[in-house]
Formats: structure tokens, C-alpha cells, sequence
């Protein structure tokens, strides 16, 4: 028996591959699953289309002549994060993961009120949450917490400065008085 997945529009979270590197694959294939808007920047773009990607968008400074059907092309005088997550609120998209080659969220910082941002690296991945944020997690999972301000939390430990550990299977909890506290799991 097959089962089909009817996805609305904007319904997941779109895809914006900034920077590839050696993404690993299995993960790449997770992020896809749900067939999501997927964004590219233009230096990507040949890396993408040789591992058999659909592009929907191309951000980038200089237009390729050997673009896949229906694809559609920004020009855009810099590959900077800030313009595509732009461009996706103006398209109304609720949500982004970027794969990038830095999790740094300076230049996003204040956009994460207009739409969601999961930043992926190689091997982390890092989002905003909010005060009185939860999740499930299992024992010996590793957070680290750009500690900008003072946070409590439940089952998590310190290992190091700013490098936390879930003591046990269960919930996480956190909570603190300013308006996003910026998590990085270890993928």
C-alpha cells in the first residue's frame, strides 16, 4: 500500500543551500524529504543540479546560461543570507533551513520575528527559541548556548562554557527574560 503526501505550498520549511560543502547527504535528503522550496545561491548551483536537486530559485550575482526548467533567478549583487531570508518573507514563507558554511546569525538576528530560521552547518545546527522553549531530547545530547543572557534551564548540565549536556531522557526546558536565546545542537 503507498501512501501520498499532499504538500501545500510554504506548508515546510523552504531551503536555501548557501554553502554545500560536505553536507552530509543523508541529512540533505531529510531537509528534501517534503519536496520544499529549494533556493540556491549561484556558486552552488552546478553542485546542486549534479546531485540531481530540482532548483526552484537561484540567488547570485551572475545568471548561468544552463538552468533547469522552471527555475527561476534572482539577481542579486551579493550571495548574503540577509537577502534571500528577505526575499522568503516577502513571498510570505513561514520558515528556512539554511545549510551554510558558518551558524552565525548576526546579520539575521532581526528577522527572526518575521519567519523561522534553522541555520545547518557540517556538523551542527543552530535556532532561536523562544522564552519558555521545550523539547524532548535523549541523555548525552550536546547543546551548545550563545549565553547572552541569564537562563535557567531543567536536565541539562554544564560541560564546558557554553557547552551543555541532557542529563537525562526527557524533556529540556528553558527559560529567560530576553527575546530569543540562540541553541546549537551537534548533529
Amino acid at each position: 500500500m503507498s501512501s501520498h503526501h499532499i504538500v501545500r505550498e510554504k506548508q515546510e520549511p523552504a531551503l536555501y543551500i548557501h554553502h554545500l560543502g560536505n553536507f552530509d547527504e543523508e541529512y540533505l535528503g531529510q531537509l528534501l524529504e517534503w519536496s520544499p522550496t529549494l533556493l540556491v545561491a549561484s556558486s552552488e548551483y552546478e553542485k546542486a543540479i549534479s546531485l540531481g536537486l530540482k532548483v526552484d530559485v537561484v540567488i547570485g550575482n551572475e545568471e548561468s546560461t544552463h538552468i533547469q526548467e522552471n527555475t527561476k533567478w534572482i539577481l542579486s549583487p551579493t550571495e548574503s543570507l540577509q537577502a534571500v531570508v528577505k526575499y522568503l518573507i516577502s513571498e510570505k514563507y513561514p520558515a528556512v533551513n539554511i545549510i551554510s558554511k558558518e551558524n552565525k546569525f548576526d546579520d539575521l538576528a532581526h528577522l527572526i520575528s518575521d519567519i523561522d530560521i534553522v541555520l545547518f552547518t557540517e556538523t551542527e545546527k543552530s535556532y532561536p527559541v523562544k522564552p519558555g522553549f521545550s523539547v524532548w531530547k535523549p541523555a548525552g545530547t550536546i547543546f551548545k548556548i550563545d549565553i547572552i543572557s541569564y537562563f535557567e534551564t531543567s536536565n541539562l548540565k554544564p560541560i564546558d562554557e557554553g557547552t551543555f549536556e541532557v542529563i537525562k531522557d526527557g524533556f529540556v526546558s528553558f527559560e529567560f527574560i530576553t527575546e530569543y536565546l540562540f541553541l546549537t545542537e551537534l548533529l
